[in-house]
């Protein structure tokens, strides 16, 4: 990107305390840009910032803050095209996914702004009225992934705005370009201070997560660091939504149509090269479909055209960065020593750019790494089973509770099987589908609260009851 990138607080472009990072293109490994790196003293003046602004922002009206999201999605929608190419340049996904996460944005921001919290009447009696209202939080703290970042940092961003909150974000410093356009883009409708965007390491996350007059942080990444995160919280009692790694299960019932839902599950599974917390990453498949199903799923997956998302035709981008992809390629050649069969796939790419194909791995069983441990790319293990109650206590048996799957042609039996699954979310006959108006959050070691919807604006919120003696 042609342009010098800045630090964003109070209204005022900053330059980074600390130097810069370069940012790199996955699919080239060439500089995109160089980025900022903050210093503890910048998040301090950004946290003041948004501080100072919260003194007006609680009090505007409804109808103020549904205008700013309005206004908000106006800009994106206007710059859809600029930010669908830093999208490409530094996350690597393919062109056409860019272009549905930036009209995503725009969506979900419509959505947010159309979302209200009605007061709700406890008692009202001759004598007395108890009504329950919400107020905002305050500075509200977003760290944001590599995967999908332009798209969670509008889930972030925009039910604070919605709530009368103010932020300071932090972007991955693998994704953190369109982070600071879109913010930029924001300051242009919103007060000073209402956003703000410091980029940098995990010395900035670290240093969010202990802040005192930070009231609350929203987290979307690895469980490790929400962890890390929940206990620096403590200091001050923050509140949290930690939306944390998942190891998705699907089921697939016998009788099912393997020709009908295996698109849809190489789709739920493959999402974005497979770096989609609640992607599909295990598969059980019923012994009496078995081989069918390896076979269909290795079809599409060699149909795919991997390549720079800036060509045309490309269908499959690289993973994100150069770690990840060697995360992906221990769990698949451990799978492979362990008797694993790789259908497709299963080496990188020769050359630069961090290119692994899709692949799928039959054979795999419970105890190897990659049903185990969450791979977050462009690999799916499938499991063979022949008892269904098995099938969900394998399912089950897993650190992880994001979401899960059942696909079935009795879609009265697949859901009852769908209850037994211990996730956020279970889907019947599709997988990783997020909306606007569903709330989505995890169990177990993935987390806790969710987004989306009414539930989701609540926990920008804190309760207060009016006890009202008439």
């Amino acid at each position: 990107m042609n342009r010098e990138y800045k630090l964003l607080i109070g209204g005022a472009w900053v330059a980074g305390d600390n130097g810069s990072f370069d940012v790199l293109n996955p699919a080239t490994e060439a500089v995109v840009a160089a980025c900022p790196t903050a210093s503890v003293g910048q998040l301090d003046a950004a946290v003041a910032a948004a501080g100072e602004a919260f003194r007006q922002w609680q009090f505007s009206s409804n109808d103020t803050r549904k205008q700013l999201l309005h206004d908000i999605a106006d800009k994106i929608e206007a710059h859809a095209a600029e930010l669908a190419e830093i999208v490409v340049a530094e996350q690597g996904k393919p062109m056409f996914l860019a272009q549905a996460e930036v009209g995503g944005a725009v969506a979900w921001t419509r959505a947010t702004a159309e979302l209200d919290i009605p007061v709700e009447v406890i008692e009202d009696s001759p004598g007395k009225r108890i009504e329950m209202h919400r107020k905002p939080l305050g500075v509200v703290g977003s760290i944001t992934p590599w995967n999908w970042p332009l798209m969670i940092a509008v889930w972030h961003i925009m039910p604070a705005l919605r709530t009368g909150n103010t932020v300071v974000i932090k972007p991955s410093e693998f994704t953190p370009l369109n982070t600071l356009r879109l913010v930029e883009l924001i300051n242009e409708v919103a007060p000073k201070g209402v956003v703000n965007v410091v980029t940098g390491m995990s010395d900035i996350g670290r240093a969010m997560s202990v802040h005192t007059r930070i009231n609350k942080i929203v987290f979307t990444g690895s469980t490790a660091t929400g962890k890390d995160i929940m206990f620096h919280a403590a200091n001050n009692l923050k509140r949290l939504t930690l939306e944390l790694g998942g190891n998705d299960a699907g089921i697939v019932l016998p009788g099912t149509d393997v020709d009908a839902v295996a698109m849809p599950i190489f789709q739920g599974a493959f999402l974005n090269m497979g770096q989609t917390c609640a992607a599909l990453k295990r598969l059980y498949v019923h012994d009496s479909i078995y081989e069918a199903m390896c076979g269909k799923l290795t079809e599409i997956a060699q149909q795919q055209q991997l390549g720079s998302g800036m060509d045309e035709g490309v269908t499959f981008g690289p993973v994100q960065n150069k770690k990840q992809l060697q995360i992906v390629s221990d769990l698949v050649e451990d799978a492979r020593n362990n008797g694993a069969r790789i259908l497709c796939g299963g080496e990188r790419l020769a050359g630069s750019g961090y290119f692994y194909p899709p692949t799928i791995v039959a054979e795999a069983s419970d105890g190897m790494r990659i049903v185990d441990e969450e791979q977050f790319g462009p690999v799916l293990p499938v499991i063979r089973y022949s008892d269904v109650d098995d099938a969900v206590r394998r399912a089950n048996d897993c650190d992880a509770g994001l979401g899960g799957s059942v696909w079935g042609a009795d879609v009265e039996s697949a859901t009852q099987v769908a209850t037994r699954l211990e996730c956020g979310t279970a889907w019947i006959n599709g997988h990783a589908e997020v909306l606007p108006h569903a709330p989505f959050g995890g169990c177990k070691m993935s987390g806790f609260g969710v987004e989306f919807g009414v539930e989701g604006l609540l926990e920008y919120t804190s309760p207060q009851l009016l006890n009202i003696n008439k």
